[in-house]
């Protein structure tokens, strides 16, 4: 989450200050609160945000449960996670759509250059996985290219676009509706035209498309490397179109994230969905108490479990059982190697993993995804016999292997020590399931307790997602 990574430093290294004392004093809450206030105003949150924020902070943190209990800085943490929670929405909001309308209609709005058209089939494609048949309307008549770039996106997710005449956008958002009537699509998606800056034509195209369609849903598209000069803009939206919440676009970017910490408070509209990347698959829905403990640096470990559960299927819960069974052999971490890159690759996952974010900045924001790349080089260079029982690997099979992989000897072995200490693992989830299968009813707990750990740690469900490394 590179967008909050120098804010998510900062506020960090205040925690670790106050985890060195005993106590805290009056002047240590203090001090800390001025810290805080500098790396949100640094990070461009709107300063009156800033200033409630941190006034609710202190008036919590000088309670005398806080300055006199044992674990004070602990106490001090737990109530700045709860506000920041509170401040980005405190609760997950859904997007809603009424089940007695077909067509649903969606519209987005928003400033050009947020992202909203590449938003507009992000949102298609996860509407689609649910196992919606979602229409985009390209209603954006004004930006060269818009229509095209909006066809050629849908295109490659299998949407339909209509483009009607191109030149009437109110005409066209009406038309799709036909449209999606005729060719039986439950949703559509109305893409807008937007501006490099608000001005009137703009906002009365958009409320007469609004008048045209009555969405069910408006949504304002925000791209999160603005600062608080989106609060304006924000604000302006929410008084002419009324919409209902917003997409945060660009988290992935580099500024300083301000805007996105500032929009919930100021429009009192939730944060629907946030997008991380370009792939269709990036847009996600928001969870503010998740980015609170990632922006903390709490990592957001149900994620990783949920990414893992996305991407497991009744064949991976075979797989498992067998891997308990017969060991784990190289074909399976080719096939972990696969899971993770549907998971979104290495850099997302451990910036999900508590301290991840900070770990991935020191080493320059980004992991060497090229060794997912290396792995499964060599563990094709290998015969089927050796993938299957890797003990069989001489030190002739192994020059063999990194020949006709590219790589070296040195690499071949560290990929042998890695599915050794993979297979070390398994046996012992074997002898835990044995032990569980033990002793009548139920088995030892120990060993259950110790097998559903060992499970959890590997990332998936019932075992079946895990990492080699």
């Amino acid at each position: 989450m590179a967008v909050f990574s120098s804010l998510s430093d900062r506020l960090q290294d205040t925690f670790e200050r106050l985890r060195g004392k005993g106590r805290l004093t009056e002047d240590d809450i203090n001090s800390a609160m001025r810290e805080i206030r500098m790396a949100l105003l640094e990070a461009d949150v709107n300063y009156r945000v800033v200033k409630n924020f941190v006034a609710a902070c202190k008036e919590k943190c000088m309670t005398a449960d806080v300055l006199e209990s044992l674990t004070p800085a602990q106490n001090v943490v737990r109530i700045v996670l709860d506000q920041l929670t509170e401040l980005l929405g405190s609760t997950e909001s859904k997007l809603v759509l009424p089940q007695n309308r077909t067509p649903n209609v969606i519209m987005l709005v928003g400033l050009q250059g947020s992202g909203k058209t590449t938003a507009a089939a992000k949102l298609a494609y996860l509407l689609k996985g649910q196992k919606r048949s979602p229409l985009l309307a390209a209603c954006d008549v004004h930006r060269p290219a818009a229509a095209d770039q909006l066809a050629t996106l849908g295109s490659e997710i299998g949407v339909p676009v209509y483009r009607g005449d191109g030149k009437d956008a109110v005409a066209i958002a009406r038309e799709s509706i036909k449209e999606a009537v005729d060719h039986l699509n439950d949703v559509v998606i109305v893409d807008t035209a937007g501006r490099l800056q608000i001005d009137e034509e703009m906002m009365a195209e958009a409320v007469d498309i609004k008048n045209a369609v009555k969405p069910d849903q408006i949504l304002m598209v925000v791209d999160a490397m603005t600062g608080q000069d989106i609060v304006n803009v924000v604000r302006t939206f929410a008084e002419r179109v009324d919409f209902d919440g917003v997409i945060m676009s660009k988290l992935d970017g580099d500024a300083r994230g301000g805007g996105a910490l500032s929009v919930r408070e100021v429009t009192g509209k939730p944060i629907k969905f946030v997008s991380q990347g370009e792939k269709p698959d990036s847009l996600e829905v928001f969870h503010p108490d998740r980015m609170a403990k990632r922006i903390l640096g709490m990592g957001d470990v149900v994620g990783i479990i949920e990414q893992a559960q996305k991407v497991a299927s009744e064949q991976d819960v075979a797989n498992a059982e067998r891997m308990l069974r017969e060991g784990f052999t190289m074909d399976d971490m080719l096939d972990q190697m696969q899971q993770i890159r549907k998971m979104g690759g290495l850099s997302k996952l451990v910036g999900m993993i508590p301290g991840g974010d900070r770990a991935l900045a020191q080493a320059g924001g980004d992991l060497d995804e090229s060794q997912i790349v290396r792995i499964e080089a060599m563990i094709r260079s290998m015969t089927p016999e050796e993938r299957a029982n890797p003990k069989k690997i001489n030190g002739q099979r192994r020059r063999r292997i990194a020949a006709g992989s590219g790589r070296t000897v040195q690499e071949v072995n560290q990929l042998l020590k890695q599915w050794n200490e993979m297979n070390k693992m398994m046996g012992k989830m074997k002898a835990m399931a044995n032990e569980m299968g033990m002793g009548g009813k139920g088995g030892s707990r120990k060993a259950r307790r110790q097998m559903q750990q060992m499970m959890r740690n590997m990332g998936g469900r019932r075992g079946g997602g895990g990492f080699p490394f």
